[in-house]
């Protein structure tokens, strides 16, 4: 017997431009989502604690033939508070990503949110304006967090999500970073996850999940499981901008907020 939408679930499709609804999965077994979704370990390490342990061992890629020469590192990132965080990338010269920025793009909303999302490197708009995920992308996030109970507007804590990404400066041509350049820029996200101590990271779109959890495989495999960042929870998904190339796959980007959404719950 096929297992039927709530007008509840339906609605929330509706508001992330859903119009066709698939078939609803038959229950997993619990043999067998215990395989799907490892269980997290009862007391896991404090992302502080894993920023602090993990900082010092972080050594630089090589850099690449053909790219700029890095700049020094910030001193101290590890233990800034907000404002010296932030004022640290605006000044940053780590790396040459720096000469071609208009803006750093250092995240925004509720710096103690349950959920962090973490984007990939800064586009035209978002280093025009400063701020991660706007434009049509951005505006099928917000309908994304609206059908998850969730908003990046000034609203109850509960209700708010931060938002980075894991590099501050646009990429020229919006080309990939390359790897020195995610190096020399992997300690402000670290400090970022320490500073808001979130219970779930929702990593967003293929470069960003391929450089949180050092992995070549594609989305497709890693999905649908919970991954570890530093001692957080990590569960990846689509990039926006993806979805709208790819609409049918806002179904599977539903699954991955599911997912989420549950693991936050079971850790209230």
């Amino acid at each position: 017997m096929t297992a039927r939408w709530s007008e509840r679930q339906v609605a929330m499709l509706r508001e992330m431009g859903v119009q066709h609804f698939w078939p609803l999965q038959p229950e997993v077994p619990p043999e067998a989502s215990a395989v799907a979704r490892p269980a997290l370990p009862a007391e896991p390490v404090s992302a502080a604690a894993a920023v602090a342990q993990a900082l010092p061992q972080r050594a630089l890629a090589p850099a690449q033939a053909g790219a700029a020469p890095l700049g020094p590192r910030p001193i101290g990132v590890e233990t800034m508070d907000w404002p010296t965080l932030r004022d640290t990338v605006t000044g940053c010269e780590a790396c040459g990503l720096c000469r071609g920025r208009r803006n750093t793009v250092f995240g925004v909303g509720n710096t103690r949110a349950r959920w962090m999302l973490v984007g990939e490197a800064p586009g035209e708009q978002e280093d025009r304006l400063g701020e991660p995920f706007v434009g049509r992308a951005g505006q099928l996030l917000d309908r994304m967090l609206a059908a998850t109970g969730l908003t990046r507007a000034e609203d109850e804590a509960e209700r708010q999500v931060y938002i980075a990404n894991v590099i501050k400066c646009r990429p020229p041509g919006n080309r990939n970073p390359l790897p020195e350049e995610v190096a020399q820029c992997e300690p402000y996200l670290l400090r970022q996850v320490a500073l808001v101590q979130p219970t779930l990271i929702l990593a967003m779109g293929r470069f960003a999940v391929q450089s949180l959890l050092k992995s070549s495989e594609p989305i497709g495999r890693l999905r649908g499981r919970v991954h570890d960042y530093h001692g957080v929870p990590l569960v990846v998904t689509y990039h926006p901008a993806y979805l709208l190339r790819n609409p049918a796959d806002k179904a599977l980007a539903w699954d991955d907020l599911c997912l989420a959404r549950e693991l936050v719950q079971s850790r209230a």
